[in-house]
């Protein structure tokens, strides 16, 4: 039987969560699904110490995982409602997929490497997210399938957002993602065409087109 959390648990919670805040963080919604999405299941062992620092941290294959208030501002701009249905480009290890879940009714994350997407999958499944989907493929074509989407998030860095993408968004929809230049931008698909602003900066892991088989 796993022993209750100790004081030190709530106080690095509260720590987080200020950190949060300062950050410019203010949406209710994502900072509760940020309290209640700890890192420590999403980490490799030897990182577990600094799973409440604000910093990327390596996982499998050489990526790593979004520093806190990043992943925060770029959900903040996604503006997702309890009724939308969310694709994620960049699975990792499950992270910020995870706390989609929180925010959204159902999520689609794809992944290029079989080994992030195959651990991604077992370790949502194990932690309850059952609202969360997790794809092996080549996220930059999207996953048609669902489409459309209400939400997309990307959490890895492009030159310019893939037409693919913007395709698969429902009318209305908004899609954020980091490009290499450092930027994030945030598309809204309207009538007439999508409309595009800056949504802050941010350094995240290059995608790469195609599909990793044998990793």
């Amino acid at each position: 039987m796993n022993a209750a959390p100790g004081p030190e648990h709530f106080v690095a919670a509260a720590e987080f969560v200020l950190m949060l805040r300062q950050s410019g963080l203010s949406d209710r919604r994502v900072l509760r699904a940020m309290e209640q999405v700890p890192r420590v299941p999403f980490l490799d062992p030897r990182f577990f110490h600094l799973a409440d620092e604000d910093i990327a941290l390596p996982i499998a294959l050489g990526q790593t995982i979004l520093k806190p208030t990043l992943a925060a501002a770029m959900l903040e701009s996604l503006a997702v409602e309890p009724a939308h249905r969310v694709l994620q480009v960049g699975t990792g290890s499950g992270y910020t997929a995870a706390v989609l879940g929180r925010l959204a009714a159902a999520v689609v994350t794809i992944e290029r490497w079989r080994k992030l997407a195959d651990e991604a999958h077992v370790r949502l499944r194990g932690l309850g997210y059952d609202m969360v989907e997790t794809q092996f493929g080549d996220g930059l074509g999207g996953y048609p399938p669902r489409a459309p989407y209400d939400r997309i998030l990307m959490t890895c860095a492009v030159e310019d957002v893939p037409q693919a993408l913007v395709a698969q968004l429902a009318p209305g929809g908004v899609l954020v993602a980091p490009l290499t230049s450092g930027e994030i931008v945030r598309l809204i698909r309207g009538t007439g065409g999508t409309t595009r602003a800056a949504a802050g900066q941010g350094q995240v892991d290059p995608a790469v087109p195609g599909v990793a088989r044998r990793l």
